[in-house]
């Protein structure tokens, strides 16, 4: 692709360069160290303006700074109005802000000091939230808060921790190559499956879902969807919370071994094989008035059930015996 600007130079416009270059930049009367873009004319060398790439190296110097001091990032404050479902605007008047603040926030302008504290309690406690939607209800609209209310009690409720999915995200994602959304929801689904097999219990407290893909994690799909999978696999893998215990690691180390080998698509029709998802899938198709592309929860009774069996069936004894499943199923479906 061709990357032309004008060039004051040359006083034409010419194709350019682009490359990386360490820089320190003055933020808040603060040296700012980072890693900047630089536009270079192909023509006479000389560094040129290009606004996009000024835009870039903007964002990248504010997002170094959020990371020295712990400042609320762009992806967290979207995950508030996500998580509480509460509109831009809203959540600015709720806070007693002008209107436009979370919404210029949103957009990369640098959050005040003054309120990123706020704004880093509100994304990690719901509690918190909640105290101050009920304290300061009456300067919003009824119907926003009304619907973040509910929101809020559902995170209330729930008490729902993604560590351990996310955990298992993280070993992924650094033992396997070549990773796509597709097989890591399989692989997802195999780990919660050995897991029970060799230990009768779920390593996740998650559900997955029987979509037309095979079994998926909607939550963990929905995440990466909304906020892409290149921030969220770089902040789950920064996460120094994120960590397995032994035998966790020895059942995920197994499916790696025995799973990853194959693609995306080869483990969807495998999933798609087997009965949990089969039987939940059957069920919706049967059902008047439902859409071949609804989802439904697989039961964990059925993932236990079909699971064990195959446990007996291929006498299973240690973690290495699943080869002998997994190699089967694929010779099953490559007929």
């Amino acid at each position: 692709m061709r990357h032309l600007a004008f060039c004051e130079y040359c006083m034409n416009e010419n194709e350019y360069g682009v490359h990386k270059e360490n820089k320190t930049s003055i933020l808040k009367d603060e040296e700012i160290s980072y890693i900047a873009k630089e536009a270079v004319c192909n023509n006479c060398g000389n560094e040129i303006f290009v606004s996009d790439i000024c835009d870039y190296n903007l964002k990248t110097l504010y997002d170094e700074y959020r990371k020295k001091h712990n400042i609320i990032n762009v992806i967290e404050l979207k995950r508030i109005t996500i998580k509480y479902c509460i509109n831009d605007e809203a959540l600015s008047l709720l806070l007693g802000w002008r209107k436009e603040t979370i919404s210029r926030y949103l957009d990369g302008d640098m959050i005040t000091s003054s309120h990123f504290d706020i704004l880093k309690k509100i994304y990690e406690n719901p509690a918190y939230y909640s105290i101050i939607l009920q304290t300061n209800k009456e300067r919003i609209e009824p119907i926003d808060y009304n619907i973040s209310r509910q929101a809020v009690k559902s995170a209330l409720n729930k008490n729902i921790t993604e560590e351990k999915i996310d955990a298992v995200i993280k070993y992924l994602l650094i033992r396997c190559e070549d990773f796509t959304p597709l097989m890591l929801q399989k692989l997802l689904y195999y780990v919660q499956a050995f897991y029970y097999v060799f230990t009768d219990k779920f390593i996740f407290k998650e559900d997955c879902e029987a979509s037309t893909k095979g079994p998926v994690y909607t939550n963990v799909h929905e995440r990466y969807e909304q906020f892409g999978y290149e921030e969220i696999n770089k902040e789950i893998l920064a996460n120094d919370k994120l960590k397995l215990e032994d035998v966790e690691r020895n059942v995920v180390e197994s499916v790696i071994k025995f799973y990853s080998c194959y693609s995306g698509k080869i483990l969807e029709q495998m999933t798609r094989n087997e009965a949990p998802w089969m039987l939940t899938r059957t069920n919706i198709i049967n059902e008047t008035n439902k859409s071949e592309n609804t989802n439904r929860i697989i039961e964990k009774n059925l993932i236990a059930e079909y699971f064990k069996g195959i446990k007996e069936k291929y006498n299973m004894i240690n973690l290495l015996d699943i080869q002998k499943y997994s190699t089967d199923l694929f010779g099953k479906i490559s007929m």
